[in-house]
């Protein structure tokens, strides 16, 4: 890829509003990143029309502010990408048209990131991972296992039946009263709490296949919360709680990827197991992927924590690796709240299935 390329990518899928200038290296010129949680913690979780009415209001300043720190000018840009989906579709559609009025008045390339390429290719950015790649993509929308052979080229192998991951922590953080985002809060309550106090079942552990499940391990938590004496809940009980909730959804997980380690195994020369998205951060789940990939035979990567959660810098990052391909999209492109990375996946069957 040509160092002389620069691209601007834009992120607001979500609940963090970010743009950031990369070039075709991989050098990070700029990253501008403004988080929400604060408007969304009272709530417990985000609201859709509070996190775009923040996009709106926000993106604009933080674009020109990405810029600044680059210290190039729009007409500096061979391209500029920003996420069209999957996500919150008013957010989308702020970073969607504020990229396509950019590519309009300049005149450069308009590319549509998905957003869950973009966490898939983040690996390639900061660890120079080659093509074809296995992938533990898991956060708060989304948890699933895909073969990665190249941009745009994926094989899903599993996916979550009903919840994300991260969603399954959100909602034990908010049962056990330690507040928003969960991932962190869980993890915090954890390294002070008895893992084996509660025997919490490992969902789906032992079956075929690589598809994962969250919504039972929620239902037990929150029985072992409402069997606990009506407030009496201490502290040690909450610590205990998280670390046992935390065992048993990373005990899962590893299980499914013991699974998906072996299948790639079976139709792939490719010997590295990534992580990507949010939950990513956990380090517990760092430690057992590791494990489970040491025993494997396969290297483990795992990007820096800032690059975990949503950023644009991935964003950027993957722009740049579909505008080399000649991968660049026409201004009518359509922000879609859904957007699966493997299409041709036979649809995922479980209660509140999400595509």
């Amino acid at each position: 890829m040509s160092p002389t390329l620069i691209v601007l990518g834009i992120e607001t899928s979500c609940d963090e509003t970010a743009a950031a200038v990369v070039d075709g290296s991989g050098n990070v010129l700029a990253h501008a990143v403004l988080s929400q949680m604060e408007e969304h913690a009272v709530f417990g979780g985000i609201v859709p029309e509070v996190a775009a009415r923040a996009h709106l209001a926000h993106l604009d300043r933080l674009i020109a502010k990405a810029m600044t720190e680059a210290g190039v000018a729009f007409a500096d840009l061979d391209a500029v990408g920003a996420t069209a989906g999957p996500g919150l579709i008013g957010g989308v559609l702020v970073g969607v048209m504020s990229a396509k009025m950019i590519a309009a008045v300049h005149k450069i390339p308009f590319i549509a990131v998905n957003h869950l390429e973009g966490h898939a290719l983040t690996a390639r950015l900061t660890d120079h991972v080659a093509f074809p790649f296995l992938l533990l993509l898991v956060s708060g929308g989304h948890c699933q296992l895909l073969g990665v052979d190249g941009v745009g080229r994926y094989r899903r192998l599993g996916t979550t039946v009903d919840d994300a991951a991260g969603e399954a922590f959100d909602k034990v953080a908010k049962m056990l009263g330690l507040g928003y985002p969960g991932g962190p809060a869980i993890e915090r309550a954890s390294r002070a709490g008895d893992p084996k106090r509660f025997a919490f079942a490992r969902p789906m552990k032992g079956r075929p296949g690589c598809d994962f499940s969250f919504s039972g391990l929620k239902t037990a938590v929150r029985v072992a919360v409402e069997g606990l004496p009506p407030g009496t809940i201490s502290e040690t009980d909450t610590n205990d709680i998280a670390a046992s909730f935390q065992a048993a959804a990373v005990d899962s997980i590893g299980d499914r990827v013991r699974h998906a380690l072996e299948m790639f195994s079976a139709t792939s020369d490719g010997r590295t197991l990534v992580v990507a998205g949010g939950v990513a951060a956990n380090t517990a789940l760092r430690a057992e992927l590791e494990k489970r990939a040491c025993a494997a035979g396969f290297t483990f990567v795992a990007p820096p924590l800032a690059l975990c959660t949503d950023n644009a810098v991935m964003i950027a990052w993957a722009a740049l690796e579909r505008f080399k391909l000649g991968m660049t999209d026409e201004l009518d492109f359509k922000a879609r709240p859904r957007w699966p990375l493997d299409p041709t996946a036979p649809p995922a069957r479980g209660a509140g299935v999400k595509a």
